[in-house]
């Protein structure tokens, strides 16, 4: 998995990890929110958004976050 920023990657981005599964980029997110970090997923194909999830839970950590995002998007892969 990869770390990347949305925007510029400085305190104020969107830490996200993105990976590859069956020809889609799969981007779990971690939004700051109070003292938790809420989880969503952004799905593309060949540069095109498939699917954006909306908010999935909230975790203490972004890791958790980006980890919950991205198993939402592999398993809705799996499913569509």
């Amino acid at each position: 998995m990869h770390v990347v920023y949305a925007g510029n990657p400085t305190r104020s981005g969107t830490p996200m990890q993105s990976t590859r599964y069956k020809g889609y980029l799969l981007w779990g997110h971690a939004i700051p929110d109070e003292n938790r970090y809420a989880a969503s997923v952004t799905i593309t194909r060949e540069s095109k958004v498939i699917e954006v999830s909306g908010i999935l839970a909230h975790f203490m950590t972004e890791t958790e976050a980006e980890i919950a995002g991205l198993q939402w998007a592999t398993a809705w892969v799996d499913n569509n």
